[in-house]
């Protein structure tokens, strides 16, 4: 029986998140922003149909950044990268990158959707005038679960709505991270 070390797990996920990133990265910007927004439809079509109650979210947001695959793996020190686009009005204005390190107690390797929902004007601007906005340093969210978020009183006070859904893979820990987004030049 082979004995996998913490190098060769860690080697073993970072192989598999640059396997799935890659493609993506390696395009061109046209085709890459094409695949961006085929992914982010049917990640929208998804979240619509299998949360429903994600449909007053899409309907009150000024604006929405959907990131349709983020690839998370860890071993003790983590990181987690995906690409996506925002969304005002229904089109895409801007495409983004996420990148998450994270150090803790943490093994494992996810992919999972996301969404930030800008419940405001001042937030969206505020997002889109940024140079790298960083989620968990200096900017709040409340990530809840798609399949149910506060009333809607407690959604209109809020600045921007972040939702997690369509997880799959394995990661397990807990850990210390921040989420920055960098708009996509090209």
């Amino acid at each position: 029986m082979t004995k996998l070390t913490r190098r060769g797990f860690a080697a073993v996920a970072v192989s598999v998140a640059v396997g799935f990133v890659w493609p993506a990265v390696a395009n061109e910007p046209a085709d890459r922003f094409h695949i961006i927004d085929s992914q982010a439809d049917s990640v929208i079509a998804y979240m619509l149909n299998s949360h429903p109650n994600t449909q007053d979210l899409m309907a009150r947001a000024y604006g929405v950044l959907i990131m349709p695959l983020v690839t998370k793996a860890g071993l003790g020190i983590g990181a987690a990268y995906g690409e996506g686009t925002l969304r005002v009005g229904g089109s895409s204005v801007d495409y983004y990158s996420s990148m998450q390190l994270n150090y803790g107690l943490q093994v494992g390797v996810q992919q999972y959707s996301h969404a930030l929902f800008f419940m405001n004007q001042n937030a969206l601007d505020q997002f889109r005038r940024s140079d790298g906005w960083v989620l968990g340093i200096g900017v709040e969210a409340v990530m809840m679960n798609a399949s149910h978020y506060e009333d809607a009183q407690t959604i209109d006070q809020l600045d921007v709505v972040g939702l997690i859904f369509a997880r799959t893979g394995l990661h397990l820990g807990a850990s210390l991270n921040g989420t920055k987004y960098t708009r996509i030049e090209g």
